[in-house]
């Protein structure tokens, strides 16, 4: 789809700009801030990365690269230019004044995905709260109207005081109100979970990166019908119900959380912590993997570290490589379960398909097995013998 053809289907044409500090995880090919372009409703239509030992204080490339970046996307039409970093407020600013282009990070495309995907009341109340965290440290963004107020009897804010000290103090008033309903949420959240402990629940939560298939291998164990979808961030809002393991002869509470994400935005971590909550009282988390993705392990790292920021690294885990049927022979384990090294530690790995069920089975009946050490009282903390692996 070109240029024109995207815009007369109302999907912005984009050029994405990639910087490599030499940092292990740079996507040369920019291929997840492509899908993360798409998954906002925008086409990209050009990429263009460079090197770079620091930042350029000023235009973060450089005022050659900045040229270059304006003639690229002038000759493919694009409408937007992404960064796959995050811009300061100067930096973004200036980018647009020599880019004559609106300019936007990494940071923000995340943003505008959570504020189209979230549905429950809480999702939108944590969105709202990361956006205006956001656009509180960029009014001096796009404003051309920063003359002084005249002032007077009845007038808004005082005499001589700037329009942008009044709409930083509307949006002040507006991160106030929006954390006083989150935290009413919290309560509600906190309330639901002790029902839960009373009742005796093991509580286990889906964790992983983002597409590593979590929504659809919740539907297949628990056959609900969460929105699943193969595109980034595609479930936004917790989803909690019971599943019922007929070898521990019990039911559990699963819970399916929001994906994790390289460089997710901190203010969204902050805002989702009600969210992340299913994760941090869990007493089991599956970390789901997406196996045939070749950049698994540096995936997993950026899971494990969001799940240290929000307190739930000290959590039992069970790896759950997912999309067996997307692996060629080749790829192919010998076994469908073994041992992963994690952070020094040696976690259960098992290898299933979401999509085609294979290794479920086996899956539920590891899951029984560590709900039975557990109901027997056993030393917080001890490895649980699973089943022997099979072939």
């Amino acid at each position: 789809m070109n240029s024109a053809t995207s815009l007369q289907a109302g999907i912005a044409p984009v050029l994405l700009v990639g910087v490599d500090f030499g940092l292990p995880h740079f996507d040369g090919e920019l291929e997840e801030l492509g899908l993360l372009a798409q998954t906002a409703g925008m086409q990209p239509v050009a990429r263009i990365t460079c090197k770079r030992k620091a930042p350029d204080a000023a235009l973060f490339v450089g005022s050659g690269k900045a040229d270059e970046i304006r003639a690229l996307a002038q000759m493919h039409g694009a409408v937007e230019v992404l960064f796959d970093q995050s811009l300061s407020p100067a930096q973004q600013r200036n980018l647009e004044r020599h880019i004559e282009l609106p300019v936007n990070d990494r940071t923000l495309l995340i943003l505008e995905i959570f504020a189209q995907r979230a549905r429950s009341h809480e999702g939108k109340l944590q969105v709202e709260l990361a956006k205006l965290q956001y656009v509180s440290t960029r009014l001096v963004r796009r404003w051309s109207h920063l003359e002084r107020q005249t002032g007077g009897i009845g007038a808004r804010g005082g005499p001589g005081e700037k329009q942008i000290e009044l709409d930083r103090r509307m949006i002040g008033d507006a991160i106030k109100r929006t954390r006083e309903r989150l935290v009413k949420v919290k309560r509600q959240r906190s309330t639901q979970r002790r029902q839960r402990e009373r009742r005796d629940t093991f509580n286990i939560s889906l964790v992983g990166y983002t597409n590593a298939g979590k929504s659809t291998l919740f539907n297949a164990l628990v056959k609900a019908r969460a929105y699943a979808a193969d595109q980034l961030f595609a479930t936004l809002d917790t989803t909690t119900r019971q599943l019922y393991l007929a070898d521990a002869g019990r039911s559990v509470s699963l819970s399916d959380t929001v994906g994790f994400i390289r460089d997710l935005p901190h203010g969204l971590v902050d805002a989702f912590q009600a969210t992340l909550q299913e994760a941090i009282d869990a007493d089991l988390l599956l970390h789901v993997v997406d196996a045939s993705n070749g950049d698994f392990p540096e995936q997993m790292a950026q899971v494990e570290r969001v799940l240290q920021e929000i307190g739930a690294a000290d959590i039992p885990q069970i790896l759950v490589f997912n999309k067996l049927d997307a692996l060629t022979d080749e790829r192919r384990p010998p076994v469908v379960q073994d041992q992963y090294e994690v952070a020094g530690h040696q976690l259960p790995r098992l290898f299933v398909s979401a999509r085609s069920g294979e290794g479920l089975d086996h899956l539920r009946h590891t899951l029984a097995t560590r709900v039975l050490a557990t109901h027997l009282d056993m030393t917080p903390g001890d490895d649980v013998e699973l089943p022997d692996a099979m072939p």
